[in-house]
């Protein structure tokens, strides 16, 4: 029985489970992505997680307990140094899971799991855009500095454009 177990064991037995975590853990870090079953992505974040939490700390006694659950060195080297480096300030939540289209042989649903701050694309789209005219809740209208908005009876209309309104 599975009394209090929260954990998914994936239908696999501990060993191969902990060595199938282990695997993926190294090939995250190594790649800061890769694609995967959903239950499995899951799975892996709570696995994952925490070590990336513990690579913070760049202390012997830190490196040899991340090592004892991955048993890689190259993914060592790649967490202690880059990965540390950016996630450094982040007091949490290291990985993003996106799902994606399910699987066509099988039916299985399909993620895709992430560092968050390896993603490129998204950070540039973060990036803030100035120059734009934003609403508040109550209609108002907030001029940015870079346009010149003139509003008249519920009409907006740029500078050019107010000359042929006249």
């Amino acid at each position: 029985m599975r009394h209090g177990k929260t954990f998914n064991h994936l239908k696999r037995t501990a060993s191969h489970r902990k060595s199938l975590l282990a695997n993926m853990a190294t090939a995250l870090i190594i790649h800061k992505r890769i694609t995967t079953t959903a239950a499995k992505a899951k799975a892996l974040r709570k696995y994952v997680e925490p070590l990336l939490t513990k690579s913070k700390d760049d202390s012997t006694h830190s490196r040899r307990t991340v090592f004892s659950y991955l048993k890689n060195k190259e993914s060592i080297v790649e967490l202690f140094g880059p990965v540390a480096q950016k996630i450094g300030d982040r007091p949490g939540g290291y990985t993003r899971v996106l799902k994606l289209m399910n699987r066509k042989g099988d039916n299985a649903e399909m993620a895709i799991i992430e560092l968050v701050d390896f993603n490129e694309s998204l950070l540039s789209a973060k990036s803030p855009k100035g120059g734009t005219a934003k609403r508040t809740r109550r209609g108002k209208i907030k001029v940015a500095e870079d346009t010149k908005l003139v509003k008249t009876d519920n009409i907006e209309v740029t500078d050019a454009e107010s000359s042929e309104v006249k």
